[in-house]
């Protein structure tokens, strides 16, 4: 009897507290519809990423084909015409847009920063401004007693590939110059060079990083 008076106002509660009911049931597709929609966008997301991935290779790879002229011979033409020491050169899109020109930054004898746009098909300086820079005393500090000028670090990456840029790392204990080169396959990769031996290795760092995001893509 107790077990049939339970039934009766349990379907009750049913029937008066349909609209209840169908909520309820309403949110819990909502919250599926939700949860395929967070899963979709991240999927989105990582699709996205690669793609925006493949698009900076192929636009290093466009770049890197479109030059003729090196990066020791980009230095050596910035040099000739604006005297100074070379912190850094670096093959890159002209203020965002579709030319190429090697950027040289030249540190002058008067502590003032030199920006030099070198042509990469026949070396031809394009322009030069001055830059303001704050680290000046630092990079002094760094080159303070070093042998190897970026010419020559980036004469010695070049047995690795072709050099797409080199420039001065003064942070930390380990100085040294920082070059990366791409080969013929497309594949990047970053070296230091040592300040007084010249001496080119594998950026350990630089390794570590890209081991890190090929455990995240597998992830």
């Amino acid at each position: 009897m107790k077990r049939n008076i339970v039934i009766a106002a349990v379907t009750a509660a049913a029937l008066i507290g349909g609209g209840t009911a169908t909520a309820l049931a309403s949110t819990g597709d909502d919250q599926g519809s939700a949860r395929q929609a967070a899963n979709t966008k991240l999927s989105d997301d990582g699709n996205r990423d690669d793609k925006d991935d493949r698009d900076d290779r192929d636009d290093e790879a466009a770049r890197v084909s479109s030059s003729d002229v090196t990066a020791p011979e980009a230095i050596a033409s910035a040099l000739k015409h604006t005297s100074g020491t070379v912190v850094s050169a670096e093959l890159d899109d002209e203020d965002d847009s579709d030319k190429v020109v090697w950027k040289v930054d030249v540190l002058s004898g008067d502590d003032a920063w030199h920006s030099v746009s070198v042509d990469p098909s026949n070396g031809k300086v394009l322009g030069a401004h001055t830059d303001d820079e704050d680290d000046t005393a630092q990079v002094r500090a760094a080159l303070k007693g070093s042998s190897v000028t970026a010419e020559e670090a980036a004469k010695a990456a070049a047995g690795k590939g072709v050099v797409t840029s080199v420039g001065l790392d003064e942070d930390g204990k380990d100085k040294s110059w920082e070059a990366e080169t791409r080969k013929s396959g497309g594949a990047e990769q970053d070296w230091k060079v040592d300040l007084k031996s010249g001496k080119v290795t594998a950026d350990r760092d630089d390794a570590q990083d890209d081991a890190a995001d090929d455990a995240d893509d597998q992830d």
